[in-house]
């Protein structure tokens, strides 16, 4: 019997959503039996005949019968959304980053445990069968000891993204937090990836978190920006973005081993291995996706990929970017705009992003011309 499902925010990145319900639902696995939208989706916009729609979610759960939800809305929305479904002992899918503050994030999860629904989070990567696969190779020395990791991406967002929503680029909106910046959010996946391969999950495997957090563009949030975490087990963990790349490219995570080293393409889920006396060894894999493995989750008793607690770590990453200070506007010299791409480049940033994950070292600390000497230090 199909899983009823019910969507809440089915524009934007919930496009995708709804063509992966879509996909599920002719596999016979699930049934989307409710869209939650303020403005109501169209036939046309939607493709095809809809099912019931609300702006209420908890009305649209009750009239549904949905068993489970997929919560793709703002990010200050999430918490209260999974509540709303929790205490009717609905299910969810809950869209990365699960919550802008620690706090809220532990409002959510632990209401949901308290509830005793089931809550899977968003991230993608973490359902990539490179993952448990990189894990073996760790556990099987073929770097020798792991040294440490590093993420880093390198993307391109125009100005228009920063407009695409009330909420985009920001730091907070009506006096509630969002933190909307480069490694919260569009390149969440390689804060969140990082950390999982560097057996790092959970809150409490996170000891500091130094943070250097700029912008380009006339935002609030950081849209250049990097962090560097160590972790309880002595790990070291560095992640570089930017959305003002010269030339954009995939992201990635690079495990450092005292003889080789891993990188991790996640979102192609390839995999390159190098190490001492063998020539380079290349993987590609494929990946388990949320939403069906939460639905296995519940009709057949499947491990879940991605609960709160795994993404704990991330949250502490979240949280020491939200007490930073507002990242610092990168002089006029800093970058230049593209006319015809209408957006903006930090020339040399590429080059720094890649350094960050080969060296593990700051943007500061990798000479940047505009970068402050001092990172922020948050200890956890």
């Amino acid at each position: 019997m199909s899983l009823p499902i019910v969507l809440a925010g089915a524009r934007g990145h919930g496009r995708w959503h709804v063509e992966n319900i879509r996909r599920l639902q002719a596999k016979g696995l699930v049934r989307l039996a409710g869209i939650c939208e303020l403005t109501p989706l169209t036939e046309e916009e939607f493709g095809g005949e809809l099912p019931a729609q609300s702006a209420d979610f908890g009305a649209l759960l009750d009239a549904t019968g949905a068993e489970a939800a997929v919560v793709c809305t703002p990010i200050p929305t999430h918490t209260d959304l999974a509540l709303t479904a929790a205490r009717r002992g609905v299910h969810l899918l809950l869209e990365k980053p699960p919550a802008p503050s620690y706090a809220e994030f532990r409002r959510m999860a632990d209401g949901v445990a308290a509830a005793g629904v089931v809550c899977q989070i968003g991230f993608q990567s973490l359902g990539s069968h490179a993952v448990p696969a990189i894990r073996r190779l760790i556990a099987e020395g073929a770097i020798g000891e792991v040294t440490g990791v590093g993420g880093a991406g390198a993307w391109a967002r125009d100005e228009a993204y920063f407009r695409r929503a009330p909420w985009a680029g920001r730091r907070q909106l009506n006096g509630a937090d969002v933190i909307d910046g480069a490694l919260t959010n569009p390149l969440a996946h390689a804060v969140a990836t990082a950390l999982a391969l560097a057996g790092a999950g959970r809150a409490e495997d996170v000891t500091e978190v130094e943070t250097e957090l700029w912008h380009a563009n006339a935002i609030e949030a950081d849209d250049t920006s990097c962090v560097r975490v160590t972790t309880s087990g002595g790990r070291t963990v560095a992640v570089a973005a930017t959305l003002c790349a010269e030339r954009p490219d995939e992201p990635y995570v690079l495990v450092h081993g005292s003889r080789g080293r891993i990188t991790f393409w996640y979102k192609q889920d390839r995999v390159l291995l190098q190490r001492a006396g063998h020539g380079p060894e290349e993987f590609e894999y494929g990946r388990t996706d949320l939403l069906e493995n939460l639905a296995a989750h519940l009709t057949a008793g499947a491990e879940l990929l991605v609960p709160p607690e795994a993404t704990g770590a991330f949250m502490k990453v979240v949280e020491a970017i939200r007490q930073a200070p507002d990242p610092a506007a990168l002089p006029g010299s800093a970058w230049r705009l593209l006319p015809a791409e209408r957006r903006r480049v930090v020339p040399g940033v590429d080059g720094l992003v890649a350094a960050c994950a080969d060296t593990l070292a700051l943007y500061s600390e990798l000479g940047a011309p505009w970068a402050v000497p001092a990172p922020d230090e948050v200890s956890l």
